[in-house]
């Protein structure tokens, strides 16, 4: 048995319910748009996100219709900004299917991104799910800062560490954190309980974009090219540790390398070198480790049932997955 198909167990019947209402939440009145948001449907990922939702209620409570919404309203986000950035990043493809910009053109795509984030709201507004509606938007604030915090930061290639987990705490870890407390909001858990299932969610979203970062220095097959992010002059923690450990010459070096990288691959390949020999893929492989470790000590302070064995296993293949 895979091991998504291992983590859905306990809620494998609750998945489907939630498929069902993610595709009725989707439908419009315009046939263009339903037949791009068939498209959506039909190329759907792992859906981590709708599960985490399921399996931290679960946990904690009992799942009902707000689980559904709440799991809904974060796919249809999480959607809206796959679609957002394929347009951002002129990217053509999206997990090898055609992405909805190369299918429709730029302007149609931003549409049905807007369209994917108005249903977002009427989901929670309309159900009077505005502790959700609050979580959610606090989410969309700080993903939106984290990538321009980013992209400020990139222009000179010079980060220091504790700069660079607070982009990702906002660029990837606030949604991450976002499943783990509309979660726990939808069964109404206390307030001890979210701020624990929210720091769980914080170190789990940064060990999933450390793991990124690793693959960026690996030959594994995970559906980009290796280097990708090196061409792109993003900040990764591999990067950062190597630049931070050099003398200052060697550093002046690989800056200048990196900022040449798109015309030769070479250039590329000498920084991954460079990086394994000083350690920085090693680094980073620690402290993924580490924030596994303390992801996994809150997790064993909740509730033991067969859901938070599937959301250990979740945990687990967020750090040892190839892809």
């Amino acid at each position: 048995m895979k091991i998504i198909e291992q983590i859905k167990a306990p809620i494998y019947n609750e998945m489907e319910v939630f498929e069902e209402k993610f595709s009725s939440s989707l439908k419009s009145k315009v046939s263009l748009l339903n037949r791009i948001n068939h498209f959506i449907v039909r190329r759907k990922g792992k859906q981590i996100r709708p599960i985490l939702i399921l399996l931290i209620a679960k946990i904690l409570g009992t799942i009902n219709e707000k689980t559904y919404r709440a799991a809904s309203a974060i796919e249809l986000l999480h959607t809206a900004t796959l679609v957002h950035d394929d347009i951002v990043d002129n990217s053509f493809q999206r997990r090898n299917f055609l992405s909805i910009n190369a299918l429709w053109k730029n302007k149609i795509a931003v549409l049905v991104g807007d369209f994917l984030y108005s249903k977002v709201l009427l989901l929670t507004v309309n159900n009077n799910d505005f502790d959700l509606l609050k979580t959610i938007s606090d989410a969309i604030k700080e993903m939106s800062e984290g990538e321009l915090l980013q992209i400020e930061k990139a222009r000179n290639l010079d980060i220091k560490e504790e700069v660079y987990y607070k982009i990702i705490e906002q660029k990837t870890a606030a949604l991450i954190s976002a499943c783990c407390v509309v979660a726990a909001q939808s069964v109404n858990a206390s307030d001890k309980e979210i701020d624990k299932i929210r720091q769980f969610g914080i170190l789990i979203g940064i060990a999933f974009q450390i793991k990124d970062d690793i693959f960026d220095y690996t030959k594994d097959k995970i559906g980009k090219p290796t280097g990708i992010d090196i061409k792109d002059r993003k900040i990764t923690l591999p990067l950062i540790y190597t630049l931070n450990k050099v003398g200052e010459k060697e550093k002046r070096s690989i800056i200048n390398i990196i900022k040449n990288s798109n015309k030769k691959r070479k250039n590329i390949n000498k920084i991954i070198e460079i990086v394994k020999k000083e350690g920085g893929l090693n680094y980073a492989i620690y402290k993924m480790k580490k924030l596994q470790k303390e992801s996994l000590e809150i997790l064993y302070s909740l509730p033991k049932n067969t859901a938070r064995d599937s959301l250990e296993l979740l945990t687990n293949h967020i750090i040892n997955r190839d892809i």
